[in-house]
């Protein structure tokens, strides 16, 4: 009688998903824990590093095990986004599953939209759409919006670093170089809403519009390249081969710079105490024991603080 499997070691690292459209984010979690369970590695703690919509596809990291103390950075991280902009019909999900609340018969050209993308292009502002996950006085936007409230959101400040048009689809009956479909990318702050976004372009050309195509490409370091797919997630499960697509903890830390410790150090750290630092070394590091993350930590003048301890 063969012997039955032990329980496989924890995790800790990242998994970068190719979300498809039609699932949410949580739903995504849900399915990595699953895996999780069925390639013999138990209950492990699981979050996403950035909410997708159902609607959008593409880069959605997700953190497992110690991993998820860093999901926090991953949020304020920038993104990027390819989208498209369908014109003349604006809904009030501001994507395709809405109902049309708006119609304009204007269509931009390719030099006009060029034109305008300045305008959105650094620091500006934007309303986030109504439905969104934005909590008012406790309660969900999107929650509101479907009770048929009016929703009023608030401006809120956001970064376009940079917006690029990559193709456009120009309209059959609409004059000559009058556009249908334009498809941009962005590379936005964090808290920035594509569809808003979408809305403002073609409010700003005379026009109204909403998003039919929304993939995201990069979130913080992690890109397309690094994602894989639910079958594949799946057939990894399958094969007990999961460690294989994960990618270290210390991926989401790519931007961050190495500080080595002493194991008397790393003892320290672990239980919260405090380092002598080198006044030349500030800002935010990984300590590490050897090829082992102990914690996240900050230097502020002479003094090394824990931010985040990792258990591993």
């Amino acid at each position: 009688m063969a012997a039955p499997d032990l329980p496989k070691a924890p995790l800790h690292g990242w998994l970068i998903l190719d979300k498809p459209v039609g699932m949410g984010s949580t739903q995504a979690v849900s399915a990595v824990k699953r895996a999780l369970r069925e390639a013999g590695h138990g209950k492990a703690k699981v979050g996403h590093g950035g909410t997708l919509d159902p609607l959008a596809q593409g880069v959605l990291p997700v953190a497992v095990g110690e991993a998820t103390k860093l999901a926090g950075r991953m949020l304020d991280s920038d993104k990027i986004y390819d989208f498209t902009i369908r014109f003349g019909a604006q809904t009030d999900t501001l994507d395709l599953e809405g109902a049309v609340i708006a119609t304009s018969d204007a269509r931009p050209t390719l030099a006009q939209i060029e034109a305008v993308l300045p305008r959105f292009t650094g620091p500006i502002e934007q309303a986030p759409p109504a439905y969104s996950a934005i909590l008012i006085d406790g309660v969900r936007a999107y929650d509101r919006a479907r009770a048929g409230e009016h929703v009023e959101m608030k401006l809120r400040a956001v970064t376009i670093h940079a917006l690029q048009i990559r193709h456009v689809r120009v309209g059959t009956d609409d004059g000559e170089g009058a556009l249908d479909e334009a498809t941009l990318t962005a590379h936005v702050s964090k808290g920035t809403y594509i569809r808003s976004l979408a809305r403002d372009i073609a409010l700003s050309l005379g026009t109204v519009g909403h998003v039919t195509m929304l993939r995201r490409t990069k979130a913080g370091p992690f890109t397309l390249e690094q994602a894989i797919s639910l079958d594949i997630l799946h057939e990894a499960a399958r094969a007990r081969a999961i460690a294989q697509h994960m990618l270290p903890l210390t991926a989401g830390l790519d931007d961050i710079p190495a500080f080595s410790v002493t194991p008397e150090q790393a003892m320290a750290l672990r239980q919260g105490r405090t380092l002598a630092g080198d006044p030349r070394m500030q800002g935010l590091m990984l300590a590490t024991e050897g090829e082992t993350p102990v914690a996240l930590v900050e230097a502020l003048g002479t003094d090394i603080r824990v931010v985040r301890g990792f258990n591993l």
